[in-house]
């Protein structure tokens, strides 16, 4: 394998990368030699170059990703400056928990929307990482913008990583696609739940798909995909009678699916408090609270989930990275409410 021998600027303000082929990739064809020898590029991003005709050899533009190379080829790549993005950027204060060249990971607090959608074309996660990042965005596809490659609903809080650049965008939709089956990915969350488990710990494997109705829901239903959620009794909560009325449990995520633990958890008869959406049924619950609890969760007016726990490895360095969160000052006064029962 050869790889890159010349790397300048080109006339079009990006970057002119030069490449030779060593004969050891893998495969013949241009696009998976190139994502061999350049792994910052993502294969979908290589596709686009060579159909808009900004790979070289021979002289001659190859605009066929299936074309045939060999040893000693030089290729050459024209990679255009990545263009400002649609959305854009917004001053919005953040909370960070880490940043360098590669990613950023935040503590997201309640009420933000990650990304622009109907109904929230600004004001987003992605507005403000967009004025935040700058030009320390180097491009995802070709265009400067944060690659978002999970995701937390608008009312649950806690860690996400964001990748700056293609290559830690590939290499963090790889680990998120594992999810710590053969790597060390983590994604660990808070949950104040209705009711007790009779058990310490368990395992919710559902398939989630499209709720059948209620399309703005998610449900568990035969035939959907895979989803596997495992949870960890953390505390138990009496009400003002005496008797067990909510829980903490600990969840950790084998997949990732949309609204996953709100879906699994309320499928085993213990939603998440303060959900609306996938436990109304339980509103008369909050009369076996406290004063103090009651008070608390009409406060919090919104599901109890926090993403307290996320791990995984530095796209660029390999190296094990970690972080945790403290719950939000909504959840602990829950939590301090529940305990005090009264």
């Amino acid at each position: 394998m050869q790889g890159s021998a010349l790397e300048q600027g080109s006339s079009n303000g990006g970057q002119r990368l030069e490449v030779t082929v060593g004969g050891d990739e893998g495969s013949p064809r241009l696009d998976r030699v190139l994502a061999v020898l350049r792994p910052e590029l993502s294969r979908s991003r290589l596709k686009a170059l060579i159909l808009a005709g900004s790979v070289t050899a021979k002289g001659a533009p190859i605009r066929d990703p299936a074309y045939h190379v060999t040893a000693g080829d030089t290729i050459t790549i024209d990679v255009p400056e990545a263009v400002a993005p649609e959305p854009l950027g917004e001053d919005i204060a953040l909370d960070i928990v880490h940043e360098d060249d590669d990613i950023i990971v935040i503590d997201k607090p309640k009420g933000l929307v990650v990304h622009p959608a109907a109904g929230h074309e600004s004001g987003t996660l992605v507005n403000a990482l967009i004025a935040h990042c700058g030009a320390s965005l180097s491009g995802i596809g070709g265009v400067r913008r944060p690659g978002i490659v999970h995701r937390l609903d608008k009312d649950t809080t806690g860690l996400m990583v964001i990748a700056k650049n293609d290559q830690a965008h590939q290499s963090l939709t790889a680990q998120f696609a594992d999810h710590g089956r053969t790597g060390p990915m983590q994604r660990g969350y808070m949950a104040f739940i209705w009711g007790v488990p009779n058990r310490q710990r368990g395992t919710v494997d559902a398939p989630i798909d499209r709720h059948p109705y209620a399309r703005e829901k998610m449900a568990v239903r035969p035939g959907g995909r895979e989803a596997v959620t495992h949870w960890e009794l953390q505390a138990a909560y009496q009400g003002r009678d005496g008797k067990p009325v909510a829980s903490l449990l600990a969840c950790q995520l084998e997949t990732g699916r949309t609204h996953q633990i709100r879906v699994h958890l309320a499928h085993i008869g213990h939603p998440l408090m303060g959900d609306a959406v996938y436990g109304p049924h339980f509103k008369t619950k909050a009369g076996q609270l406290g004063i103090q609890g009651k008070d608390a969760l009409t406060a919090l007016g919104r599901q109890a989930l926090h993403a307290y726990l996320l791990a995984l490895e530095h796209p660029r360095t390999g190296e094990f990275l970690h972080w945790e969160a403290a719950l939000p000052e909504d959840l602990l006064l829950l939590q301090r409410a529940l305990e005090a029962a009264l």
